[in-house]
Order: C-alpha cells, then structure tokens, then sequence
C-alpha cells in the first residue's frame, strides 16, 4: 500500500466522518499527514492511533490567521505540501437548527454556512497553491456534495455552498495550469454517505432504523453510503494515477444522482 508514499497531506475536519477516513487511508498509503479540526480532543485522538505519520493542529477554516499557522507548521516540520483536502463543512442545522429554505433562512444562518463552506474552501486552495509553488505541483481536493449538483429546498445555503465549492474547483484548476503549475484541483461529491452529520436527521431513538430504510430505498443501492468508500476516491485524486485529472468532479452517491430505481416499493 505505497500509492503516496513520500507525500505530505493536510486534511481539514478531520477529526470524524469524511475527514478521518481520509486521514486513515492516506496513512495507509504511505502518506503523512497534518490532521487539522476544530474538536482538539477528537482530532488528537484520531491523529494518534494513525501512529508516527501523522500529527494534529488546531486549524479553524474560516480564519486566515489559521490557515498561516498551520502551513508555517507544516513546511518547517516536513518541508512540503503535496496534498490539501478542503473537507470541513457544516449543514447550518447543527444543534437543532431551522430549515434553511429561501424564503425564512436569515442572513446571519445563511453566511455562517458560506463563511465555513465556502470562505474556508477559498482560505484553504489559496495557501496551498502558495506552499506548493515552490515544487510546481500538487493535488487540491474539494470536498462538494450531491447537494452542490441539484438544488435542495429545506437547505438552501448549504447547498449554495457546495455548487460554489465546485466552481470554484474548477477555477483553481484552470488558474494552476494558466500558471504552469502542475497543482491539480478536482472536487468529489459525496451523497447519503452514513457520517455523524446525519444523526440531527436521523435521531438516535427507536425509529432511527425505520428512517433509514425509508430513506435509503431511494437511492438505487438501498443502503448509505461509507465514508469508506469516499476516501477511496480521495486517494486516487491525491495520488500520482490522477496526474491527467483537474476541474473535475466525481460524484460517490450509490446512483442518486442517476435517478430513481425502476423497481416499486413492496
């Protein structure tokens, strides 16, 4: 399992969910890796059963103050930046909150998702291009959603957010290479993959099983996805295999995207 052997990453959120199996499977790979969060506690933790590889700081997406740290950090402890992975993101509905539709959503709710989504996304592509300049290449992962491809009503500002995130991959991609850098930028689009940002959706009592069957019969795999199976998708797009891709985005939603399963529900 050597396929970024000799790489140096940075993954943001990483503390549970996505991130941390991203973090894990680039460990796997041969990979060091900063693991950043805002949960010290549960990023310390994970960092630490991933074993001598990897390290984690304290890296708020939406302060450039932070982002300034944690690159200063990172080149004066291993020298080099070879893959950034913009995963932290919020729903806006941590805590209980409101539906976010277009019509009730407030502006304060609206630009806390952005400012996290979106600001932390743009903070995190601008330090890497810089850090990675020095060697001429790298690979920026942006961390979208299904949401950022279809319009969501009851989410209007996370969706916006993540249809931006995936624009904006794009423009990082073509600004890199009008530079002659060789810094690839691609985004990945996850869909009903099973991580802690569902549990507000999903509740913890009793009928949490039923509303996942509910909802999973949807989707043409009937099940969730794992985070998995993303950070599979993840290690491709960081590794040397990709070195053709930029401006793209793949999407990792068992088909719903696709459609509808034409077999009824019985």
């Amino acid at each position: 399992m050597n396929r970024l052997t000799g790489k140096v990453a940075l993954v943001t959120g990483a503390a549970r969910g996505i991130g941390a199996a991203i973090a894990r499977a680039f460990v796997a790979e041969g990979a060091r890796v900063l693991l950043t969060d805002i949960d010290n506690a549960r990023g310390a933790q994970t960092a630490q059963a991933l074993g001598e590889r990897a390290a984690y700081r304290r890296l708020d997406v939406r302060e450039p103050s932070d982002w300034d740290a944690a690159m200063a950090a990172l080149l004066n402890d291993w020298q080099r930046l070879d893959v950034l992975v913009n995963n932290a993101g919020i729903t806006g509905f941590e805590g209980g909150a409101a539906a976010h539709d277009p019509e009730h959503a407030t502006l304060e709710d609206w630009r806390a998702v952005h400012r996290t989504n979106l600001d932390g996304v743009f903070l995190g592509c601008r330090a890497a291009i810089r850090a990675m300049r020095a060697q001429g290449s790298g690979s920026i992962i942006n961390l979208s959603s299904r949401s950022g491809q279809v319009g969501v009503a009851g989410a209007a500002a996370y969706a916006s957010s993540k249809a931006a995130v995936r624009n904006h991959s794009k423009t990082v991609a073509l600004y890199c290479a009008e530079q002659g850098l060789a810094i690839r930028c691609n985004s990945i689009h996850p869909g009903a993959i099973l991580t802690p940002m569902w549990d507000a959706l999903l509740g913890d009592g009793p009928e949490r099983e039923a509303r996942m069957r509910d909802f999973v019969w949807d989707t043409p795999l009937r099940r969730f996805g794992r985070p998995e199976e993303v950070a599979a998708v993840a290690v491709l797009l960081a590794s040397d295999e990709a070195a053709y891709m930029t401006g793209s985005e793949l999407t990792v939603d068992g088909g719903l995207l696709a459609g509808s399963p034409a077999s009824p529900r019985g």
